[in-house]
């Protein structure tokens, strides 16, 4: 694998960290910073241990991590994305939903479960795997950064239609890593 190949894997990894991220920044009042660059670090830091751990673990779990990962990811996806459809009927003068630690965390994994399982194909990867996983991570980053501030643009003038937009694209990535798996599709 040449480092071009890579950039596109780290690319393709992260489109699902830069959905949740656009659903994120549906949902933020303000235009922060400080959310982005959260939202950035949650989601690079956890596409770049994940290919890390899939890569310690080899190809002794593989078949275990096959069966499992879609299911998990689309658990989890489900989930918060029935919860951000929840949140949007609160009445307009209630709190904004928290993005704090849990639901990060939460978020995090479930959009980087695919980057386990790309983790062990690296056994193979004749480069330096600290360098492909910091690329991954920096990637991930900047283009979930980006989607915090791109869905914030555009969320401040939905409001709540906002957060159900959220996560019906959250539910979607679920069923979409379902169908992948099933080959129903092939993206």
């Amino acid at each position: 694998m040449d480092w071009l190949e890579l950039i596109f894997i780290a690319i393709g990894l992260s489109m699902d960290a830069f959905a949740v991220a656009v659903s994120k920044g549906l949902c933020v009042k303000d235009n922060q910073w400080r959310d982005a660059l959260g939202t950035g670090a949650y989601f690079g830091i956890f596409q770049a241990a994940m290919p890390l751990a899939g890569y310690a673990l080899g190809f002794q779990f593989k078949s275990v991590i096959d069966k499992s990962a879609h299911w998990i990811a689309f658990g989890l996806l489900l989930l918060i994305g029935l919860n951000m459809i929840r949140e949007s009927r609160r009445p307009d003068d209630a709190p904004a939903p928290t993005y704090g630690f849990k639901k990060m965390l939460l978020l995090s994994l479930a959009t980087s479960i695919d980057a386990l399982a790309v983790g062990v194909t690296f056994v193979v990867f004749e480069g330096s795997i600290l360098l492909a996983v910091l690329a991954i991570g920096a990637i991930t980053f900047t283009i979930s950064a980006a989607g915090v501030k791109i869905g914030c643009a555009f969320g401040s003038r939905l409001k709540s239609k906002a957060e159900i937009a959220g996560g019906v694209i959250l539910i979607l990535i679920g069923i979409k890593i379902l169908l992948e798996h099933f080959g129903v599709i092939n993206f």
